[in-house]
């Protein structure tokens, strides 16, 4: 499979978990839960990554990609399956928990195949074009869900979904299978963590989860700052979409970027402009507004996913890229866990003001972990 297959099935799947994520806060709203319980469902989804993804990229590693590809866009179909069915609370924690299976897979084994198929003069390049696609994904799927929800009905998003994911595993075919079983002795749980005393697979996990949990954030927890503000469905998912078009837009330019200055600068400036963006939006009463800011945050937020899985593949030993993309996406999900169910005590005491105002220090405070390692 070429660059542009893996493009579209990274776009595809993205725009499955974006079309639904909102909705299924939104429902879970619609079905009484507290802020507290909300943020317990946005954590389900990171869930069984936390424990498998690991074990996912060696797997990978050993077996090819093909397979846990097709694998994950059949479970995401059976979580869109489930809440189209069943109207309850329970149906949308399995929902989330389904999802964050194929999270595990899906995009390990792309990421993989990515960089199988690329070298260190245009892996920049690759990796950019895919988390450009990725943020293609966040600008189409609130777009389609916002209209389809507030038009139709939340299960119609699901059906929406359905389709995609059907279409999505004839797509995964093409991609090819392993040449031959990499040989090499298994490795423990504890030899995977010791790839955290490499200090750029450091870096890259720490960007990757401090950029992934602030977007998690504001997916789940701004369509209820939105209600607050009495915005419509459709313009809470426009201005979602926005942010995601910000996003996919940085990653246009990045590699120019990267060619211009220091990684370390790049990421210093574009998480502190995103927390400071955090810091203002929930001031914010004018539609255009919240829109010009989540715009920034996207800016801001866009340019480190591509950095953290350019790093994280190049300083992966051999024949264990799999298995380090693996412990990338366990240490998001670690923050996709906790951040979600941590700001849900927090909007639950102070209000949804307090959660943002407090993800948006997190972040001023950690892009200064890059600005010490700048100079």
């Amino acid at each position: 499979m070429n660059l542009r297959g893996i493009l579209l099935l990274i776009f595809l799947f993205q725009t499955i978990i974006n079309a639904t994520r909102p909705v299924i806060t939104l429902s879970a709203d619609e079905f009484g839960a507290s802020i507290f319980m909300i943020g317990i469902l946005t954590s389900s989804f990171a869930f069984l990554p936390l424990i498998f993804s690991i074990h996912a990229g060696k797997v990978i590693d050993k077996f090819g990609n093909r397979m846990p590809i097709i694998f994950g866009f059949v479970v995401s179909i059976a979580g869109m399956i489930i809440p189209t069915l069943y109207s309850a609370i329970w149906a949308l924690f399995a929902s989330q928990l389904l999802l964050g299976l194929a999270n595990i897979c899906i995009p390990i084994a792309l990421q993989n195949q990515l960089g199988h198929q690329s070298n260190p003069k245009n892996r920049d390049y690759f990796f950019s074009m895919f988390s450009l696609c990725v943020a293609l994904g966040a600008v189409i799927g609130p777009l389609v869900g916002g209209y389809l929800s507030e038009h139709v009905s939340f299960q119609v998003v699901y059906v929406f979904c359905i389709v995609i994911g059907v279409i999505s595993i004839v797509f995964s075919f093409r991609i090819p299978k392993a040449a031959e079983k990499v040989s090499r002795p298994p490795t423990k749980l504890v030899d995977s963590f010791k790839l955290f005393e490499n200090k750029l697979v450091r870096k890259a996990l720490f960007s990757s989860a401090l950029v992934l949990y602030s977007k998690d954030i504001f997916v789940a927890y701004f369509p209820l700052l939105g209600k607050q503000m009495h915005l419509s469905t459709s313009t809470i998912g426009w201005i979602i979409a926005l942010q995601g078009l910000a996003t996919m837009f940085v990653r246009f330019i990045l590699p120019k970027l990267l060619e211009t200055y220091k990684r370390d600068t790049v990421l210093f400036m574009s998480i502190l402009v995103a927390g400071i963006a955090f810091l203002l939006l929930p001031f914010s009463h004018s539609a255009y507004l919240i829109a010009v800011f989540a715009i920034v945050m996207g800016l801001g937020l866009g340019c480190g996913q591509p950095i953290s899985m350019t790093t994280t593949y190049n300083a992966s030993p051999p024949n264990r890229t799999g298995e380090v993309l693996g412990l990338r996406i366990a240490t998001n999900r670690f923050s996709q866990l906790i951040a979600p169910t941590f700001f849900g005590v927090i909007g639950g005491s102070v209000g949804m003001i307090g959660i943002f105002l407090f993800s948006g220090v997190f972040l001023v405070g950690g892009s200064l972990f890059f600005r010490k390692h700048e100079e």
